[in-house]
């Protein structure tokens, strides 16, 4: 049974919680689900995941919501706080045959309200573009799996373009495609283009222009999520072998590498402004890594199973002026802040460039992210900037130095300026806590690849029958006894056949790529709550709520501190329960 507030019972699920801004409440009115509100089966099912987009209309109603649960879509208004969730008129559904959606994502930039461009990941391993406003399906890529065969894990949009996409699988492969660009009859045949430690790169070979236009090959195992840098020049990606991977996304150069402290990585988010990843995995931890420095900056421990999603909050910034003082930096090392964020991040992009006009009055940055895992628990974690810079190892003073500064100095640094992505030497480091990477060229186009034809003729991809039974044993392989207070050798000994990774563990402990515990700083969470029945698979950042997601197919909706209208207030947990149970009967 649910409570409102905090209960003494472990299993009691949360409904609202408080943290320095005040309450955190769940609405009821405002969850979004199958029309039947029924719990699904999610026993062999792919992860329920959930993607926005904000269509522009005139109306101030212009959130659209897209999941998946089992093998069925579902397109919806989207009305947040404001009003309750009308399940029965979904703008778009779709039931498939033989395969299950995985992952999708919107293109922003073509958005419109007569027209959204909406790609699809499957388990058989193909990707559907489809426009839910108008229903249509207009192509379907990897029809006959000649590209690749095994799940896909994620596709994003290659930001800033309006027909470049990415797609990971879990074979460790991705794949950039065009989607004025065909497939091709036959197996496509590759010509490497660049190759690097644990990576490759190849170019298709054809006469004509035809997709995949790339195919990465990193590391060993499956290739579970990445993510666009926020100025989109730059790609973070991790893998069931237990490495985050940041490459020069142009020019295919590897900027720098971070080892899970056990088992594989599931995924990982970029802090607005660039300059931070967070990945979250099979060890139970969050790992905080420094773009800049190309190391691990903290860890932190609130989770009592695998971490499936983190997210940072561009919304939640602690913002605090400090006594006047000297400031070394140029006026080009805040150009970054003009184009860091997203569109949802324009209230955070102009607190965190209010320094640029205070420079006698610095101003300190604290950052907020989240994370959700399969132990059913939300955690909030502040990643201050006694962690960030501290001046004495692991020292809790609090500091007043500028986070967006590139130049300032690191932890245990004599004060020479850190290495960014145009330098090659590593800054000293006494702790040998850096992470040494090549110098990054940023040439190179996303937009270079000359148009091709047009695929015609795709066939109703819901009536494919398509089988993909190895890839249904993934979710059974995700074992939530794999707990870092109590893995077994026997369970460690299986991650290890799983992931078949060449780099032993043990030579990578207490090295750059992986420090010791005691090492870096342990983040303690905010608040660290059970707030569903089943594993969460979903943790995204609104301006005005949380919205969580979890297996049983519950997309939930968190009131932030004054944005809840009265009127959610009247109604309770239990009604809302009472209500299921009326529908059923």
């Amino acid at each position: 049974m649910a409570t409102e507030g905090g209960g003494k019972e472990m299993n009691e699920i949360k409904t609202q919680f408080t943290t320095r801004e005040g309450l955190y409440k769940l609405l009821p009115h405002s969850e979004y689900s199958r029309p039947n509100r029924v719990p699904f089966n999610s026993q062999g099912s792919n992860p329920v995941r959930v993607s926005f987009v904000n269509l522009n209309d005139q109306s101030g109603n212009g959130d659209r919501l897209c999941f998946n649960v089992g093998r069925e879509l579902y397109f919806y208004i989207y009305k947040g706080v404001r009003k309750a969730a009308d399940l029965s008129k979904p703008i778009d559904k779709r039931i498939y045959k033989g395969t299950q959606p995985t992952c999708h994502d919107f293109n922003h930039l073509t958005a419109t309200a007569e027209s959204v461009s909406l790609l699809v990941g499957f388990s058989a391993g193909q990707v559907q573009l489809i426009d839910p406003i108008k229903k249509e399906t207009s192509k379907l890529f990897n029809e006959e799996r000649l590209i690749d065969k095994s799940r896909v894990t994620c596709v994003k949009w290659v930001p800033g373009s309006e027909s470049l996409f990415l797609v990971a699988h879990s074979s460790g492969n991705m794949y950039l495609y065009n989607v004025e660009h065909t497939c091709g009859t036959t197996a496509p045949h590759y010509q490497l283009l660049k190759q690097g430690e644990s990576f490759a790169v190849h170019t298709c070979k054809s006469k004509s222009t035809r997709n995949p236009l790339l195919k990465w090959t990193v590391g060993e195992g499956a290739l579970n999520e990445f993510a666009f840098s926020p100025d989109g020049k730059f790609l973070a990606c991790v893998s069931q072998d237990g490495f985050l991977r940041v490459f020069n996304f142009d020019s295919v150069e590897l900027h720098g590498t971070m080892k899970s402290y056990f088992g594989g990585l599931l995924c990982v988010c970029w802090s607005p402004d660039g300059k931070y990843i967070v990945t979250g995995g099979e060890d139970d931890l969050v790992t905080v890594w420094s773009f800049v420095d190309c190391r691990v900056i903290a860890r932190g421990h609130g989770h009592k199973s695998w971490v499936s999603v983190v997210a940072f909050d561009p919304y939640t910034t602690s913002v605090e002026e400090s006594d006047p003082m000297e400031f070394s930096g140029s006026d080009e090392d805040f150009q970054d802040l003009l184009h860091f964020g997203r569109d949802r991040a324009n209230s955070t992009q102009s607190r965190l460039s209010k320094r640029n006009s205070t420079e006698s009055r610095p101003v300190s940055v604290t950052y907020r992210f989240g994370s959700v895992g399969q132990d059913t628990q939300l955690c909030l974690w502040d990643l201050t900037e006694d962690i960030l810079f501290p001046h004495q190892p692991l020292s809790r003073a609090r500091t007043h130095t500028n986070v967006m500064n590139a130049t300032s100095p690191p932890a245990g640094s004599t004060g020479n300026s850190v290495t960014t992505p145009g330098n090659s030497a590593p800054p000293p480091l006494p702790r040998s806590n850096s992470l040494p990477h090549s110098a990054v060229s940023n040439a190179g186009s996303k937009s270079s690849v000359a148009d091709g034809a047009i695929a015609s003729g795709v066939s109703k991809f819901a009536t494919l029958s398509l089988h993909d039974r190895k890839d249904r044993h993934h979710e059974k392989d995700h074992k939530r006894n794999h707990s870092m207070g109590h893995i077994s050798s026997k369970s460690s000994d299986k991650l290890n056949l799983v992931t078949k990774t060449k780099t032993d563990p043990a030579k990578t402990l207490g090295t750059p790529l992986c420090p010791r515990m005691e090492d870096v700083p342990l983040l303690e969470p905010l608040i660290c709550k059970k707030i569903a029945h089943e594993r969460l698979t979903v943790l995204i950042f609104l301006e005005d709520c949380i919205v969580t997601a979890c297996q049983e197919g519950f997309i939930c909706t968190w009131g932030r501190p004054g944005k809840v209208p009265a009127e959610h207030f009247s109604c309770s947990q239990e009604d809302r329960m009472q209500g299921v149970l009326q529908d059923q009967d």
